[in-house]
């Protein structure tokens, strides 16, 4: 097993650039061209800088021959001393959002034609609903990038459409604070958790709550996220902690009630997030390990122990999902590999390499 990368920031945002992002324009026949190695782009530092560690956006590349990710970032953008706290990419590849303590930012790719490698830069766009605003915890687009769901830590949930940021939804008493978002694949629901209370689900269309999910025997909710797949098996994954550490439930997104709860980490779980084929959950505890579980029986295929020395901030499954990002409060970042292995034509299993 491989070591994860040391970029000299505390890691709190970690995601796959889209390749639409990548794609850098060809001075010679004004064609496209998608860079050979994926980038991962990731957000962190020490803070309002009496660390005297940086705060940073960074580009590192991940080699596909070697599988292991740039020793150095291919490109960086220092935040002065604001901190990048939750990040949400647009599913376009427009650009980036990034929260920072008083106000969330908008980013955008710069391709550079002459040697086909793509950088950052600070968008002159201004995000009005977004300014002079306390920590926004929750950042996330729908699958299609016209709406963008923020939400903060004194409980205030909003939708805007993207890009003219007109308020769709508006909700400030939803949770005491608002942990985590997801819409479900057609746009049309949101998901919520936060501190206290059930989670709930907004119908978007009527700006409206459609559901609460309440919680049984002690619970605290997590992370929220509903199935990518395009089939109709679609679920719900809501992440718990109780005395025992932490479980899974997944929730009927027709009846909004509860199909199951899996126990699948005696540590409580710090990131979380689903396959873009909707066939892996991925979770990361506050002990470093990283597992990987099938959708299908929820059961954990692998475990990669202490594959962080801190605890893991963040995850993300590659679009074709075969690669897994993560990134921690270590500074470090690495990719986990992950491969179907046949066995006599019939049976097929899981296979994770860590880089």
């Amino acid at each position: 097993m491989g070591k994860g990368k040391k970029y000299g920031v505390p890691l709190y945002g970690a995601t796959w650039v889209p390749s639409s992002a990548a794609a850098a324009k060809l001075d010679s026949d004004n064609e496209f061209q998608t860079p050979s190695k994926p980038l991962v782009f990731l957000a962190g530092g020490g803070g309002d800088g009496h660390s005297g560690i940086p705060n940073a956006l960074l580009l590192s590349a991940f080699d596909p021959e070697s599988s292991s990710l740039s020793d150095q970032p291919v490109a960086k953008l220092g935040t002065g001393s604001d901190l990048p706290y939750r990040i949400g990419v647009h599913p376009g590849g427009d650009g980036i959002i990034c929260a920072f303590p008083k106000n969330c930012k908008w980013f955008e790719w710069d391709s550079k034609t002459d040697d086909q490698t793509l950088s950052l830069k600070s968008s002159e766009k201004v995000l009005e609903p977004l300014e002079d605003v306390v920590q926004q915890l929750a950042l996330t687009f729908n699958s299609e990038g016209t709406l963008l769901a923020a939400g903060d830590e004194d409980g205030k949930l909003r939708v805007f459409k993207w890009p003219a940021m007109e308020t769709l939804l508006s909700e400030a008493t939803g949770h005491s604070s608002v942990k985590d978002l997801d819409f479900s694949p057609d746009g049309k629901f949101l998901a919520s958790v936060g501190g206290s209370g059930p989670g709930r689900i907004w119908d978007v269309a009527s700006s409206s709550s459609r559901a609460s999910l309440p919680k049984e025997n002690g619970e605290i909710f997590g992370f929220c996220r509903f199935s990518r797949s395009t089939d109709t098996d679609q679920v719900l994954y809501i992440t718990t902690l109780r005395d025992k550490g932490g479980s899974i439930v997944k929730w009927n997104p027709t009846s909004w009630t509860r199909i199951s709860s899996t126990y699948v980490s005696r540590d409580p779980i710090s990131a979380f997030n689903v396959s873009p084929d909707g066939k892996l959950l991925a979770i990361g505890t506050i002990q470093g390990d990283i597992l990987i579980i099938s959708s299908a029986n929820m059961r954990v295929q692998t475990v990669s122990k202490k594959a962080h020395l801190g605890l893991v901030t963040a995850l993300a499954f590659a679009p074709d999902s075969r690669a897994l990002v993560s990134a921690s409060l270590d500074s470090s970042s690495r990719v986990t590999l992950i491969k179907d292995v046949k066995k006599g034509g019939m049976h097929s299993s899981l296979i994770c390499l860590t880089y």
